[in-house]
């Protein structure tokens, strides 16, 4: 038996321009997923995914055959799915799955589904290192994306990343906020598709190439922000940048305009988590507007 194990994660700075070679800085989360593979004799893969009440929420069996085409269109999607990421796992590693045996396998998620700090991310990190192939490149054969979710699956620590030429380029980096009391993650209740978000943004995109400068500037300064308000100035000014390049509103002018603090939209805007800076606990806040989750930094953050 072998348990593989990957970190969520959160992207506090770059969002949509980190796929232009932005420089982002971004945080593996406490919550992750793991993956689980037995050995059996039958040659398929008896698959089971756990999510973090215990219940199961997807089971099926794949034959090792159809893994291998790659083709299937008599399972639902989440099926058809997990055998084209395996199916191209083998593209990357021939020797991956050998037909005459398979596997009893099991992820198990920590977090909910629907908070979008890495259920897919988490998936694909884990297959890489059963298959023993480069995540990045599995990452591109099946989801898409950045990869800075990939970086955060193998971190545990906040980093820094940039893509040059298409590579990505990771550094770990000391990024311990003194006011960390003072920041708060809050989910928007709903799950943000980053398919459909990064498409958005290639459509609607401007000015790029300055938005991007600036936000490696801040990405700089806020890994040695020193005071709160300091903090608060950066993340502001990163809203404002990201609004004007994507053509949308803020999600503080959206939803909170009335916070007495700054919010910042984490990833794809519209969904998943944002980030509450505040003086005072902001719980009762979000909560009389609907928000019921909402974390602390020293309880998200690895």
């Amino acid at each position: 038996m072998k348990t593989y194990y990957s970190n969520g994660k959160l992207l506090i700075t770059g969002e949509y321009l980190v796929l232009d070679g932005a420089l982002s800085l971004a945080l593996p989360t406490i919550y992750g997923q793991s993956l689980t593979v037995n050995p059996i004799k039958l040659s398929k893969l008896l698959w089971k995914s756990i999510d973090c009440n215990n219940e199961i929420w997807f089971e099926n069996e794949l034959s090792l055959d159809e893994i291998s085409k790659g083709l299937s269109t008599t399972h639902d999607d989440i099926s058809n799915k997990l055998i084209q990421i395996l199916n191209a796992a083998q593209q990357l590693n021939p020797g991956f799955l050998n037909p005459k045996s398979g596997f009893e396998v099991t992820t198990k998620l920590d977090f909910p589904k629907n908070w979008g700090l890495g259920s897919s991310s988490t998936l694909i990190n884990n297959i890489a290192n059963w298959a023993n192939v480069d995540a990045y490149k599995l990452l591109e054969l099946t989801f898409g994306g950045s990869g800075y979710d990939i970086a955060c699956a193998q971190y545990n620590s906040a980093i820094t990343y940039q893509l040059k030429d298409k590579k990505p380029f990771v550094n770990s980096v000391a990024f311990k906020p003194e006011f960390k009391d003072n920041l708060y993650f809050v989910f928007l209740n709903q799950k943000q598709n980053s398919r459909d978000a990064i498409a958005h943004y290639k459509t609607n995109k401007s000015n790029t190439e300055v938005a991007i400068n600036q936000i490696n500037d801040i990405t700089t300064q806020m890994m040695s922000c020193k005071t709160i308000d300091e903090f608060s100035l950066l993340i502001d000014k990163h809203e404002t940048i990201i609004s004007k390049t994507i053509h949308q509103k803020t999600v503080k002018e959206q939803l909170f305009n009335d916070f007495k603090g700054s919010i910042k939209s984490l990833g794809a805007w519209g969904g998943d988590f944002v980030l509450a800076v505040c003086e005072e606990n902001p719980v009762d806040y979000f909560k009389n507007k609907g928000y019921q989750t909402v974390i602390r930094y020293s309880k998200m953050i690895l």
